[in-house]
């Protein structure tokens, strides 16, 4: 009796984790299809800015961005876990190309606190930055990292800006992207054969400063989405292969429990029936 009331606690337990990973995983396929939407309108706006840069620097090729020479990584992972090995791959992607190209003592800024936790274990220097858990955190997460960036530019750096290398899971492609974001450095010629030079409020290099600041903010919006839409998939993929292993051992659990409640039964009626003969002589 008291290996089937164990064994029935356990089926209720496994019950009440099945229901709350069950509301994790419609949570997280909901966040999956508001990214999906959102992405791609993020994706027309760089675009857009791209275009317009292009542009502009066909009719001012002397512009050009002064950068930070040494290198930081803007390394982007999950802040919630139940996501498999989302983060392991991650820093072993930024591993494998720090190694390749022989980079020492890398500039991190880590967004996402079980990223953290893998990066700390490796025992790298690094700064941090709560990552979204929703695609509604994205743009006070951006404040934050780009605060970041600043003090970095203002350090060590005479204000030059930052050589900023992204670090993520490109749910589009469905792989880690290591991807520097130093816009507008190739240049194509306009095809029309007579361009209309573009009309400013701004002087020049005042107008191209504000669409280079336009251009990252809009680009690391788009990054973060995808990010995070890589992030929920990740945890989908994970939470419906662990519904499956817990249902499985429900079901087990619950034939133990059957055959153990006919055994008890099964106990019971010969315990009726002795007791029945027994009594049979008496009367």
């Amino acid at each position: 009796m008291t290996k089937r009331r164990d064994i029935e606690e356990h089926v209720r337990a496994l019950g009440e984790i099945e229901g709350i990973m069950g509301a994790m995983k419609s949570l997280a396929l909901m966040e999956s299809r508001k990214l999906s939407r959102v992405l791609p309108a993020q994706l027309r706006v760089v675009a857009d800015i791209e275009a317009a840069g292009r542009e502009f620097l066909s009719f001012h090729p002397d512009m050009s961005i002064e950068y930070a020479s040494h290198d930081l990584y803007l390394v982007i992972g999950a802040e919630r876990g139940f996501c498999g090995e989302f983060n392991g791959r991650v820093l072993s992607a930024l591993d494998r190309h720090l190694e390749a190209i022989k980079a020492k003592d890398p500039v991190l800024i880590v967004v996402g606190q079980k990223l953290l936790q893998r990066a700390e274990q490796r025992k790298r220097t690094v700064s941090f930055v709560e990552g979204p858990a929703i695609a509604d955190e994205v743009p006070s997460v951006l404040i934050r990292v780009i605060d970041r960036l600043r003090e970095f530019a203002a350090g060590d750096h005479g204000g030059a800006r930052p050589s900023v290398t992204t670090v993520y899971h490109d749910a589009v492609a469905n792989e880690i992207v290591i991807r520097p974001l130093r816009p507008f450095q190739q240049t194509h010629p306009l095809s029309n054969k007579q361009p209309i030079h573009p009309l400013l409020t701004l002087p020049p290099k005042v107008f191209f400063d504000q669409l280079i600041d336009l251009y990252l903010f809009s680009h690391l919006h788009a990054i973060f989405y995808d990010a995070l839409l890589a992030e929920s998939r990740a945890r989908l993929a994970h939470l419906d292969s662990a519904l499956q292993r817990l249902e499985r051992n429900r079901a087990g659990l619950q034939r133990k429990r059957n055959v153990l409640r006919q055994e008890e039964i099964t106990e019971e009626i010969e315990v009726l029936m002795l007791s029945n003969h027994v009594k049979s002589p008496q009367r």
